[in-house]
């Protein structure tokens, strides 16, 4: 990664790892065309020109760079103060404080690290997003690939929510792109296949009885007919343009996944940072159109996350590694209703760091596989250090400030059984690392 201390802060992205062929996802900042450098600008803090270079390289990325410029495949160690400097141009405050009690506790040199410190302490936190790339073409762009109608395959796994599901279906129905299949995989207590005979729809049903969320999805993926494959979940709602919308946008990107965006609440605003296009740093197979011949080279979904969590993050992840392209695409969105019955909440492990019983293992022990298999050890103790005292938090209040603080305090009054909880978590997910990816070919 460009700047050392994101170790500590983004310890398990995406980015923070090079691809297959050895290169980051971080344009060198020669090679950035003019019109894109031209949003951008670095600190005069910066004390050295090459954590300047770095610092438009993070920019450019974050403001919706894709293609079109050479990669950087190693990274120069900089001065301690431009570490501090970048980390208050980009994040809150604490996060810099938070960086500097991690590297005293770690024996590094505290007069360095607080001179370091407190050199950054008058750099202003730049507002990215303000800067974002407009894709004004992208509106009247005239799509080769929707003209040509290709077949897109719709994959819908369900269990115990024909209430939603229902919804789902007919939004599907209003579509205005129409030559698409309806690909349900039900493993519902009480199946009705009677349900799907009002819609108007050409529905591939498919009864499973094992309840299982990424075999349901395997499957469905080796009995499409469709090169496109859009992943949806059975509690969403989505606008007539939704298919329309991502077929577009991977023409446009000449990607390979085109990732939607989910609102939790009708008629949310889109955040910020997933306003504009940009290189995906998620996949959610609960909105996320995927070429077919991406499983094809890589395999399907791993089911070692089975009843557990991260098996899109972990496909996303590998798509990442092979070098395909997956854009955040802010024009197909969804409604996530994340109702409290039925899908994965019924199967096991919704959320992936808050328990259920004392000594359960925090986090869900597939995390810890994820982790530790692409980031290593180091890494997944920081993403721990990191995410574990939030996850005290009930998860309705976990976008409160105040109370993920409070989580923090809380947390260490709690260590020893948070320490239980997450030595369980470590000795399972070793269990898989041994046990290796379940992940099946697509022939």
């Amino acid at each position: 990664m460009p700047f050392r201390f994101l170790l500590y802060l983004q310890p398990v992205r995406y980015f923070s790892v090079p691809r297959a062929n050895g290169n980051y996802i971080y344009p060198k900042a020669e090679s950035i065309p003019e019109n894109i450098l031209e949003k951008l600008a670095t600190s005069s803090k910066y004390t050295s020109k090459l954590a300047t270079e770095y610092d438009l390289s993070w920019q450019a990325i974050h403001i919706g760079f894709v293609k079109g410029a050479t990669f950087y495949n190693t990274f120069e160690k900089l001065p301690i103060k431009d570490e501090y400097v970048f980390l208050r141009s980009y994040f809150r405050p604490i996060w810099s404080l938070y960086v500097l009690l991690i590297r005293l506790v770690s024996f590094k040199n505290p007069f360095a690290e607080i001179g370091a410190f407190f050199y950054a302490q008058d750099v202003k936190k730049q507002q990215l997003t303000n800067n974002a790339i407009e894709r004004g073409a992208f509106e009247n762009f005239e799509s080769k690939l929707v003209g040509n109608n290709p077949l897109v395959s719709v994959i819908i796994p369900t269990l115990n929510r024909y209430e939603y599901l229902k919804d789902v279906l007919k939004d599907l129905e209003k579509q205005t792109y129409t030559h698409f299949e309806v690909i349900v995989v039900d493993q519902s207590d009480d199946f009705s296949e009677g349900f799907y005979a009002p819609f108007n729809l050409k529905i591939n049903l498919v009864y499973q009885e094992e309840k299982a969320l990424w075999l349901a999805r395997n499957t469905a993926i080796e009995v499409s007919k469709g090169e496109f494959l859009l992943f949806f979940d059975d509690d969403s709602r989505v606008e007539t343009n939704w298919i329309f919308q991502h077929l577009k946008c991977l023409d446009y990107f000449n990607a390979e996944g085109s990732s939607g965006v989910s609102l939790s609440t009708v008629g949310a605003k889109v955040p910020e940072n997933y306003s504009f296009f940009r290189i995906a740093d998620q996949l959610d197979t609960g909105n996320v159109l995927l070429k077919k011949d991406v499983f094809r080279k890589i395999g399907l979904y791993d089911r070692q996350f089975e009843k557990q969590r991260m098996g899109d993050g972990e496909f996303g992840m590998r798509m990442y590694k092979h070098g395909f392209t997956n854009i955040s695409n802010p024009r197909a969105s969804r409604l996530h209703l994340k109702v409290g019955t039925g899908g994965l909440r019924h199967m096991g492990s919704w959320d992936a760091f808050r328990t259920q019983k004392l000594f359960a293992p925090r986090p869900i022990p597939s995390v810890l596989y994820f982790y530790r298999r692409y980031f290593g050890k180091k890494r997944s103790w920081f993403a721990l250090l990191k995410t574990i005292p939030p996850s005290i938090v009930p998860y309705r209040f976990k976008k409160s400030r105040k109370l993920k603080l409070l989580g923090i305090f809380v947390s260490i009054f709690l260590l020893p059984i948070i320490g239980v909880q997450v030595l369980i978590s470590w000795r399972k997910a070793t269990q898989k690392l041994k046990q290796g990816p379940q992940i099946r070919a697509l022939n």
